[in-house]
């Protein structure tokens, strides 16, 4: 989409393509700080959602981290998939990370969540791969088993641990079979061999209030930025990216908490909570995920 020949046909400017670039950056340029604040905010919260995706530049290939909590967004580039930047990023972070399964994700140091849509989408396609592997089969039941009750309770009280914590008995009972089984299925303990490792990271949420059993906050934060690759990959530099990603942060940012990009970058403010704080009665207060005693 050709945004300088959009303004000329609507507005009767007389842009040249370049002249958007130059806007671009320079509004970058304003709002770094605005961005900066955003993932010192994500960063040292209560609770991050973490994801990645891959994008392709004019003359390398990189990568793309999506923070995310339930108000703030940040995109952040990185030339490689490696865990040098979460481990400098998160080096001082205390609240709860939830991410998928990728290996990085292990190193930093905090209470973590694994995404169990994910494990389930694994089983299951374990499942159809080898579909007469029954002690495969069973695995899968059970751990489906112990997981639906959880997401009803979840379904009827939302992510308190005062309703959820009933639920621990049962996991502890799962790892108690599990642990006694002796499966002849070389897949069947390749994938008890991943319950029994990640056990402390697969129910968490059981055990804090608002911790989600899913990474779907990181997921669909990178929807929007899978839009904009589809416009510029391949064809913008890393310069031009990470200009892109502060004004995406800001904008995805605006969205979750209920305010106006435009609005917003009119408002002459750098402090997106502020501004939106302004234009709501009453302050919104963050409420960290308790564990429970």
């Amino acid at each position: 989409m050709n945004i300088a020949s959009k303004l000329n046909r609507l507005f009767g400017f007389h842009l040249h393509d370049t002249a958007i670039g130059h806007f671009k950056a320079e509004a970058a340029e304003k709002y770094e700080a605005t961005f900066n604040a955003l993932v010192n905010r994500l960063c040292s919260g209560p609770l991050l959602h973490v994801d990645e995706t891959k994008v392709n530049l004019k003359d390398k290939d990189g990568f793309v981290w999506v923070f995310a909590n339930m108000e703030d967004v940040a995109y952040v580039y990185s030339d490689t998939r490696e865990g040098d930047l979460l481990q400098k990023m998160l080096k001082d972070f205390k609240g709860i990370l939830v991410s998928d399964f990728y290996a990085a994700y292990d190193a930093i140091q905090c209470p973590q969540q694994k995404c169990l849509i994910h494990l389930i989408r694994d089983l299951n396609d374990d499942v159809l791969k080898h579909p007469f592997d029954e002690e495969m089969k069973q695995l899968a039941r059970n751990f489906t088993v112990l997981l639906k009750p959880m997401v009803e309770t979840i379904d009827r009280y939302g992510l308190k641990s005062r309703f959820l914590k009933k639920h621990l008995p049962s996991v502890r009972q799962f790892y108690r079979q599990i642990s006694e089984s002796n499966l002849q299925s070389e897949r069947a303990a390749k994938i008890k061999a991943r319950l029994e490792k990640n056990r402390d990271k697969l129910f968490t949420f059981l055990e804090y209030d608002g911790v989600p059993w899913n990474n779907n906050n990181a997921e669909n934060a990178v929807k929007p930025f899978a839009a904009l690759r589809h416009i510029i990959g391949g064809i913008t530099t890393e310069k031009g990216l990470r200009e892109y990603l502060v004004l995406l942060s800001i904008c995805e940012t605006c969205k979750y908490i209920g305010v106006d990009f435009l609005d917003f970058l009119r408002s002459g403010e750098k402090d997106i909570h502020a501004f939106a704080d302004s234009r709501t009665p009453g302050s919104r207060l963050a409420t960290a995920p308790r564990r429970f005693r």
